[in-house]
């Protein structure tokens, strides 16, 4: 249940009401955008809300059994705020919003009525449909470790411990020529070893990627090139010139660990937990059988 100011209350006990629907987007990168299906911008709380974007929304469903409530907003992608390219860049991926009631001839008269996050974002040619979860979605989160030979630590996070600001685990390249869409041929980078850098992550800092982050998939010396693949192709190409930061790789496993980074101490996985095969495994006649793992 809501409690209404009681000029709002009165404003809607009036039967004759100017409301409209704002929704305030906070994305992941810190930039506040404001949205209303009004024919007008709204101001309140440091924030225009425009209504150029096209915004319209569905039903707000609502349940009392902990289920993730949730409200489509639809939009135009020829919007100068919401664009195509940054939808599939993820910039709006697990956004902050938050979904007002106000009165646009006087919006000092308003109330929250929920707060949420963007979830599933579906596009079309001229259009997208974005999905506003409440904070209910939280609670469907999985919380805990797993048991798993494989470490579940992020490298470089504080339950790992390695230093990835460390000379040895990053370097500052750029771009020399481009292969593919997601392959190109690097500068600055001939003083780590073949494959340190696979599996890592790299930071865009200038060209039309800077400020996004990309997965690394292999990191290999070709004749004096050295030559990086990527996870997924960049959004916006990547073109000659282009530089980056790009941080050390590690695939989880207890030797690696051991042997690249020299943190067997901090390692979170189980490296001796029994495989799968071990119902399956049995002794034969003629081997050693010494007691030794099979």
């Amino acid at each position: 249940m809501k409690n209404l100011h009681p000029s709002l209350q009165s404003h809607i006990d009036s039967g004759a009401t100017t409301l409209a629907w704002c929704w305030r987007i906070t994305r992941q990168d810190g930039q506040v955008f404001g949205f209303t299906d009004h024919d007008l911008p709204l101001t309140f709380d440091g924030t225009t809300f425009e209504p150029e974007s096209g915004f319209t929304a569905s039903e707000i469903r609502t349940g009392s059994d902990l289920s993730v409530d949730a409200q489509d907003a639809e939009g135009v992608l020829t919007s100068t705020t919401i664009t195509e390219t940054d939808i599939l860049d993820g910039r709006w991926d697990n956004a902050e919003v938050e979904i007002w009631r106000v009165n646009w001839a006087g919006t000092g008269q308003r109330v929250l009525m929920r707060r949420g996050a963007i979830g599933q974002v579906r596009r079309g040619r001229l259009s997208f449909v974005a999905e506003m979860r409440s904070l209910a979605h939280v609670l469907n989160q999985s919380v805990g470790r797993t048991f798993q030979a494989k470490c579940d630590a992020r490298l470089g996070d504080f339950r790992c411990g390695v230093n990835l600001n460390d000379p040895a685990n990053r370097g500052s390249g750029s771009v020399l020529a481009v292969s593919g869409r997601r392959d190109f041929t690097a500068a600055g980078l001939a003083g780590h070893a073949d494959g340190w850098f696979a599996l890592g992550t790299l930071t865009w800092t200038s060209g039309a990627n800077a400020g996004r982050n990309a997965e690394i998939m292999t990191h290999a010396f070709t004749g004096a090139a050295v030559t990086i693949t990527l996870m997924e192709i960049p959004v916006r190409p990547i073109a000659t010139g282009d530089a980056f930061d790009i941080f050390a790789g590690c695939d989880k496993t207890f030797e690696t660990c051991k042997a690249k980074f020299a943190n067997a101490a901090n390692f979170r996985g189980f490296p001796h937990i029994p495989g799968q095969d071990t119902v399956v495994r049995y002794a034969s006649n003629g081997d050693p059988n010494t007691g030794e793992v099979l």
